[in-house]
């Protein structure tokens, strides 16, 4: 009706071509073909053909189904991308979008709500090796069971270089997770994260650290040349949180459906199979070409990441250490060591070393009896 009436506006010349074509909406080119189509097949002619055909390209009603059935029975509370990766594992052909679109019309997920305001992103790193993040995350990943999630990622590419989980977060646990990737990697230039306790000594709560007391771990650091980076806020890291928030979401349901409740069973799926996806998945190219690892080739790795304390040694030749006793044994290099200052390490699995200098003179199990030498070597 609406076009019936521009058009006899029209013929009457009452109304220009443009005026018409601005009463219905259209630009002058539309209200011309308007004119044909109607000319030629009446009202009729001007109903959109898209409204009664459908699509070539359209997916087959089975094959929906199919896509909603699969995650009703197996992925329920499963967000549209993390669905989508184990669809396409499964052989799935289909666009992300397509499939998403396909869950939200079925009333499965919900529509994201509206991204906040804008917000300018720190830089990457440019290189691979430049800076790392360190962090933990207390999550229920099993039921009943409580567990820290301990991830040292890359700045410049996502990639995570150790994944683990432990009862508690500390400083065996950095260690740990330091080790591993200079064991894999090599060295890197510097380390960004929190505040905590096994980190930085921090003197006033909630102020800035004490840099010129490091802690053990800060010590182990130094000794290798590797800056660490306080950060003074959870937006300051951003980009290791948002990736917790992807671990809670999705780690917890693969270790339900794989029917994992042990923490040894979850780090070797972790390893095996979590790890080596996620990074598949979410890794991306570094700005720039080039790697800021480097070869490490110094003292024994094991003897810097770990606990060190001073001590004297007893007129018993031992060394009292957190209510142990660590008798040293016979030396061919002196007499005894009595009165003399040692140095007591401890690894990250609970083991105990003493040391004079750059010399080892006995290791220890975790309860204080020493080991022989070829335990030691096992130990080693």
């Amino acid at each position: 009706m609406r076009f019936e009436e521009a058009y006899g506006g029209w013929q009457e010349r009452r109304l220009t071509q443009g005026e018409a074509a601005r009463l219905l909406g259209v630009c002058d080119r539309t209200f011309r073909r308007y004119i044909n189509r109607y000319e030629e097949e009446g009202l009729e002619g001007l109903i959109d053909k898209r409204l009664d055909q459908i699509s070539h390209r359209r997916a087959p009603v089975d094959e929906v189904l199919r896509v909603t059935e699969k995650y009703r029975s197996r992925h329920e509370g499963w967000n549209a991308k993390h669905f989508y990766a184990w669809y396409r594992r499964d052989g799935g052909g289909r666009s992300y979008t397509w499939v998403k679109s396909r869950l939200q019309e079925a009333g499965l997920i919900k529509k994201a709500k509206g991204r906040g305001k804008h917000r300018k992103r720190r830089q990457r790193a440019p290189w691979p090796g430049m800076m790392l993040h360190q962090d933990g995350s207390t999550h229920q990943w099993v039921p009943g069971a409580q567990w820290d999630l301990i991830v040292t990622m890359d700045d410049a590419t996502n990639e995570h270089y150790s994944m683990f989980f432990v009862e508690e977060e500390g400083t065996a646990s950095s260690f740990r997770g330091v080790g591993e990737v200079i064991e894999s990697r090599g060295l890197f230039s510097s380390l960004y994260t929190d505040r905590g306790s096994h980190y930085w000594h921090t003197p006033q709560a909630g102020g800035k650290v004490d840099k010129n007391n490091p802690t053990q771990f800060g010590r182990a650091m130094r000794q290798l040349g590797i800056e660490m980076i306080p950060a003074y806020s959870p937006e300051a890291r951003g980009r290791s949180e948002r990736m917790f928030r992807t671990h809670q979401d999705r780690l917890c349901k693969e270790l339900a459906a794989e029917g994992i409740a042990d923490m040894e069973t979850a780090n070797r799926y972790l390893r095996q199979a979590y790890q080596p996806s996620f990074n598949a998945e979410f890794m991306q190219p570094a700005p720039e070409e080039g790697s800021a690892f480097i070869a490490y080739a110094g003292q024994d790795l094991r003897d810097i990441l770990c606990e060190q304390h001073e001590r004297v040694v007893g007129n018993d030749n031992c060394v009292a250490f957190e209510r142990k006793k660590l008798q040293l044994p016979r030396d061919r290099a002196r007499l005894h060591y009595v009165r003399v200052r040692v140095r007591v390490h401890r690894y990250p699995d609970g083991c105990l070393a003493v040391f004079h200098g750059p010399r080892c003179l006995a290791r220890y199990d975790g309860t204080g009896a020493l080991l022989t030498e070829h335990e030691t070597r096992v130990a080693a």
